[in-house]
């Protein structure tokens, strides 16, 4: 027997709450924003730099490097143990990273480790140094050049790219707040949480919305906007959706919602596998739109769960 159209949906909302439940937290997301923004303006953390150098593998490569470079300059530095100049520019880097309190981001990749990235960018000596933007390399030097110098460059190139990546006024701003001073309650979160608290996920997207498009790089509203979308969609999936896509890999729309229905019955694992293999039999606009609606399901969960850290590892196979 057929269930009805308004028991379905009923029903999704139920698992909604109890997905959710498990697995996104939205009271925990001024906490989280807090915490980035305490990182990315140089505060906390044992990294050098003050939490914006980062180690990258093959595995976070693509959340490290190609992601974050859309939001904010990425400093990727290309070395190896048995390099000398390497040990002489790296604590520049480091140092200089620390000093621009998060205006950009120091990506030191292992080459000996890391091989296929080296091949990548074309590495044809080390120490290399790729200032990484948009997801795409934007320029580069070879060797230890010295301070002054790559202090130059790199003003060069935040001048250039300040209007094109939020993150980095966002990033410059921050670094003149007082450390340890309390931010405002924002009243313009009051509107988006109300609404979501009476079931209005539209205007709760909207009120999100509001705030990003006058802050684009306001984590905080970012990631509730992410979660609440998922949420409207989620509540109003057909099952059957499933059946679909497992009898048409090729219907990208249907594999989408699929894989928002798994993460809604908590089958996170098989979400995840279904987007990544789409991702391996297409390509173009259909391969990075589904990449991209499988980041944003990253982002429902802790950046640390072991689901979401393999499967950052499987998508950069994946994609490389």
């Amino acid at each position: 027997m057929t269930q009805p159209r308004g028991a379905s949906r009923q029903g999704n909302q139920q698992a909604v709450s109890a997905a959710l439940s498990g697995a996104v937290d939205l009271s925990g997301l001024k906490e989280r924003a807090d915490a980035a923004r305490q990182q990315s303006s140089g505060g906390g953390g044992s990294a050098p730099g003050g939490g914006v150098v980062v180690d990258v593998t093959e595995s976070n490569f693509q959340s490290e490097v190609v992601d974050r470079s859309r939001n904010t300059l990425v400093v990727v530095d290309l070395w190896a143990d048995w390099c000398q100049p390497c040990k002489q520019l790296s604590p520049v880097l480091e140092k200089l990273a620390g000093e621009f309190n998060g205006a950009w981001v120091l990506a030191k990749i292992d080459v000996d480790a890391n091989q296929r990235i080296a091949q990548l960018f074309g590495a044809q000596s080390l120490p290399t140094v790729i200032a990484v933007a948009g997801g795409q390399p934007v320029d580069a030097f070879s060797g230890a050049l010295p301070e002054q110098e790559i202090r130059t460059w790199l003003n060069s190139l935040l001048d250039a790219l300040r209007d094109k990546l939020p993150g980095i006024a966002a990033a410059e701003q921050g670094a003149g707040q007082v450390e340890g001073e309390a931010a405002e309650e924002d009243p313009r979160f009051t509107e988006a949480e109300d609404a979501l608290a009476r079931g209005d996920y539209a205007a709760a997207e909207a009120a999100y919305q509001k705030i990003i498009d006058a802050e684009p790089s306001n984590e905080q509203a970012k990631a509730a906007l992410n979660q609440v979308r998922f949420i409207a969609r989620a509540s109003d999936i057909d099952p059957q959706v499933v059946a679909r896509a497992d009898a048409d890999p090729n219907d990208i729309d249907a594999q989408l919602s699929a894989a928002d229905y798994a993460v809604l019955q908590q089958q996170v694992e098989q979400a995840f596998a279904r987007l990544i293999n789409t991702i391996r039999s297409t390509s173009g606009d259909d391969r990075d739109r589904v990449r991209t609606h499988l980041v944003e399901l990253f982002e429902l969960f802790d950046a640390n769960d072991d689901r979401v850290l393999k499967a950052r590892r499987d998508l950069a196979s994946a994609l490389f």
